[in-house]
């Protein structure tokens, strides 16, 4: 079956153009400028960016994968799915070794069925100091060990781990994770800037929500910050939700990185798409108020209650970034750090039909997967 999209803006590497493109069988075929041939599926000069891609999502619509509830995580992703995010990993909090070993092997099958891309270990091999909304009985130093158990729970689905790279261990435990296919990534950690440079030696590749759980910017000791946007080896997660980082520190870490080492994120936890209220984010009690998430006891922010479709958004509005811009680090980039940007992360013929439809504000009014409506 074959559908073309026509009188949209379509948002490419390339720039955004006024034209067409034809869908089948899930896949691009063609995308052309100027009217369609035939009959086409107006979408009335709506803009038209590839589908989102979430690399560090714990959860949505009530439904948290740290609890490895397999329904539930089905409503988080379509929560996220209604928002414009066509890829989600499904990133665990700090627990016991059976805990995450059971919560990883239950969303494993979710993997299998496509529904994520992915599981995501936030912990529990990270600082103490900069632990943030994990909960700090559970942290322990980094054991190559334990986490070769933990990815063989997952079948060939764990993809990513954040690590605090001065923990002991730590080093070899990042080795065994590059190993085993497994991107590491530092964060909540309390490194020094020659810690740093350590654990990217090691293998690290990605910047666990950037700023946020680890030591800021100094003068005369520069920490974490600066050797991971000064390494061009680093991707930087950003949560772009105007709570976790202040815009001038995200047109910053743009400035330094740029499209190509940038990738928003949402940090989402399961209170999101619902009110204010107390929920929970893996053991920890989380209050939401104004739709900001923190938790019950000493205040620390756990998580957001944030959608890929916002973050895109404010990149245009509040970081400044071109609609390409913001494509790229919305989508592309974060599809490169999952070794999927052959497959998805931009619009281009012969990568999956997966694309947001924006009005003139930017705000969603359709969404497809792999050449299917979801809304």
């Amino acid at each position: 079956m074959s559908l073309t999209l026509s009188d949209a803006r379509i948002v490419t590497p390339a720039g955004v153009h006024e034209g067409w493109l034809t869908i089948e069988d899930g896949r691009i075929t063609h995308i052309g400028q100027g009217s369609a041939p035939g009959q086409g599926h107006s979408l009335g000069g709506r803009h038209v960016v590839p589908g989102f891609v979430d690399i560090h999502n714990h959860g949505g619509a009530g439904g948290s994968f740290p609890t490895g509830d397999q329904a539930r995580a089905r409503d988080a992703v379509a929560l996220h799915l209604a928002h414009g995010t066509t890829t989600t990993m499904a990133s665990l909090v700090t627990g016991s070794v059976e805990e995450l070993a059971a919560a990883t092997s239950s969303l494993a099958d979710l993997a299998d069925d496509g529904l994520i891309a992915g599981i995501h270990f936030e912990g529990p091999y990270i600082s103490k100091a900069r632990c943030g909304a994990h909960n700090p009985t559970m942290l322990r130093d980094p054991s190559p060990e334990e986490f070769s158990r933990l990815v063989k729970a997952g079948r060939g689905h764990v993809r990513m781990l954040t690590i605090a790279a001065e923990l002991p261990g730590a080093l070899d435990t990042i080795r065994t994770a590059v190993a085993e296919n497994v991107i590491v990534a530092l964060g909540h950690t309390d490194a020094s800037y020659e810690q740093t440079i350590d654990g990217i030696e090691a293998g690290a590749t990605v910047a666990t929500h950037l700023y946020n759980a680890m030591p800021q910017l100094g003068h005369r000791a520069p920490g974490p910050i600066a050797a991971l946007l000064e390494d061009p080896r680093v991707t930087v997660e950003l949560v772009n939700d105007g709570v976790h980082v202040h815009s001038a520190m995200l047109r910053l870490a743009y400035k330094a990185a740029g499209a190509g080492r940038t990738a928003l994120i949402t940090d989402a936890m399961g209170a999101t798409g619902l009110g204010d209220g107390t929920y929970m984010l893996g053991s920890m009690a989380v209050n939401v108020a104004d739709g900001v998430a923190r938790l019950v006891e000493g205040g620390s922010i756990a998580g957001s209650t944030l959608t890929m479709d916002v973050a895109f958004r404010r990149a245009v509005e509040e970081m400044g970034l071109s609609l390409q811009e913001a494509a790229e680090i919305a989508s592309l980039t974060p599809a490169r750090v999952l070794g999927l940007a052959h497959e998805i992360g931009s619009l281009a013929v012969g990568k999956r039909a997966d694309l947001v439809v924006l009005d003139d504000t930017l705000v969603v009014t359709h969404v497809m997967k792999q050449g299917s409506w979801i809304s």
